[in-house]
């Protein structure tokens, strides 16, 4: 999985993309929330704290947090919050809803792990993209805070934060340009 530092730089890019004002900050930390909330399946292992769950289940680490159904589900809060934003309420729950299923996408493209289930509860296959480009992070704190980590860290500048940031700004640039 990439680090949850990477999973950010999705709505980070798309809030460049739609430019200032149109996505409020309250909103902007709401989706960078969205896209880390399916690894929260994990925090009982990191605890020590055994469920009596199968990881690479469905009730375990990739399993139904990381699927479409719980990302058009959490996409929900987006609706809630959607007044409180001042956008229209498709625009909320589309934002949300966007923001938590970019955290399996970002997933599949990982060098490691059980593939996203993110058809279930329709299908059970996981997935895998062809291409994986991003090394896979080391779970534990420990091993995170170590060379391995600062390698995947620079792995993820490189595969995730640079092109996600030139393609938002790209698009930022673009609107902008058609403007003058």
């Amino acid at each position: 999985m990439p680090t949850i530092f990477s999973h950010v730089a999705v709505p980070v890019a798309a809030a460049l993309a739609l430019g200032s004002g149109r996505v409020p900050t309250s909103m902007l930390l709401a989706g960078m929330l969205a896209a880390i909330v399916p690894d929260f399946d994990g925090i009982p292992h990191q605890f020590g704290i055994n469920l009596g769950v199968n990881l690479g289940g469905m009730w375990g680490h990739r399993g139904y947090t990381h699927t479409l159904g719980f990302a058009l589900a959490f996409g929900l809060v987006g609706l809630l919050l959607a007044r409180r934003w001042g956008v229209p309420r498709l625009a909320g729950y589309a934002w949300m809803a966007l923001c938590c299923f970019s955290h399996p996408l970002l997933d599949m493209l990982t060098s490691g792990g059980s593939g996203i289930a993110a058809l279930w509860p329709f299908a059970s296959e996981r997935f895998f993209s062809p291409w994986r480009p991003i090394e896979v992070s080391p779970i534990a704190a420990s091993r995170f805070f170590s060379q391995r980590g600062l390698q995947v860290v620079s792995n993820e500048l490189f595969t995730v934060w640079f092109p996600l940031l030139t393609i938002g700004l790209s698009i930022f640039a673009l609107r902008h340009t058609r403007k003058s």
